[in-house]
């Protein structure tokens, strides 16, 4: 039987959840707490982020790389690649490069959506997938002369073999968030994308929807090495999410332990600035409840201005769902082109 996006998104939510919550004397449900602007003590507040993230891999231990095949394709040359991320379990990953390429390029570090589909994962950046337009991002990057890295994250594509919730209880279990390892290796990604020859270092941005757009700016908001930020309908309040018992919407994944005692959406998205960043957002989303897309606006706007560059944060919201719409993805390649 096929089942829709969003029928998957409920479905899992309930699996994980177990169904619709009372925010009423639910801890954090009343309002953020007064945990202050990050970016006015970046350094140490990405170190108190990142420590939230549980027990971690050495974050400077060596990487490596293995060519597993190459396709020449119209557009790019797809190599297929084994890494070793974290010492724990390879990561399967795709690079692209335009055929022509000469000398360095910006490159973008893809992040792929979550939907439900386990199997899909990175193959969602050379195929595409249902809610993003075409043609995949694998093209369309090469078309405009750059690079990309796209990464199997756990429990997706070729790291398929256990499912989601069960990773979550084996790694807490540990001392480990399974959110927190998918960030690691993610960080561990762009170390090994500014390391490859065909890519300018001072010219990279991440890029992704949904899930994807999650780990774009958590990714962003912890390495300051990358230089634009596109999210894709996942800009989530989360105090707001609470207030509108849409916890079941987001997969286990989503959960960090402690979080909320520390940070506010705004405060993690608050340590991008001031680099450009481009969030994309639909008012029927239910993911991002439009409330909380207003305050995460307001306050990056004012961060954005006290640094010096209002122009470079930029919100639009579009008159639909979890989708990226044709504008939206004109926004997007207009965005990039201008910041790399």
């Amino acid at each position: 039987m096929d089942v829709t996006r969003r029928e998957a998104l409920s479905l899992l939510g309930a699996l994980t959840w177990g169904g619709t919550v009372d925010a009423k004397g639910l801890l954090g449900a009343d309002g953020p707490p007064a945990v202050g602007r990050s970016h006015r003590d970046a350094g140490e507040r990405r170190k108190q982020l990142y420590a939230l993230l549980g027990e971690l891999p050495d974050r400077a231990r060596p990487i490596s790389a293995r060519t597993l095949a190459q396709d020449e394709r119209p557009a790019y040359v797809l190599e297929k690649l084994e890494l070793d991320l974290n010492g724990i379990e390879p990561v399967p990953a795709y690079f692209v490069r335009p055929r022509k390429l000469q000398g360095r390029a910006p490159a973008v570090l893809y992040n792929h959506a979550h939907g439900g589909d386990y199997r899909l994962g990175k193959d969602e950046f050379i195929k595409g997938r249902e809610g993003l337009q075409t043609p995949p991002y694998a093209a369309v990057l090469a078309e405009l002369g750059w690079a990309g890295l796209c990464i199997d994250t756990w429990v997706f594509g070729e790291r398929a073999h256990t499912s989601e919730l069960d990773m979550f209880k084996a790694m807490l279990w540990q001392g480990r968030v399974l959110w927190g390892m998918m960030v690691y290796d993610n960080l561990r990604a762009a170390d090994y994308l500014l390391s490859r020859p065909e890519v300018d270092p001072k010219r990279t941005a991440t890029l992704g929807m949904s899930m994807g757009s999650t780990m774009a700016w958590w990714t962003a908001a912890l390495d300051t090495r990358i230089k634009a930020t596109v999210d894709l309908c996942c800009l989530t309040e989360f105090h707001t999410l609470l207030r509108k018992k849409g916890l079941g919407g987001h997969g286990i994944y989503y959960y960090v332990p402690g979080l909320l005692r520390q940070f506010t959406t705004a405060d993690i998205n608050a340590l991008i600035a001031p680099r450009p960043h481009l969030g994309i957002a639909g008012l029927r989303d239910g993911l991002t409840p439009v409330e909380g897309l207003d305050i995460i606006d307001r306050e990056l706007a004012q961060v954005y201005a006290e640094l010096g560059a209002p122009d470079c944060w930029r919100l639009i919201r579009y008159d639909t769902g979890h989708e990226e719409t044709a504008e939206a993805r004109r926004e997007i390649i207009a965005f990039l082109s201008k910041r790399l």
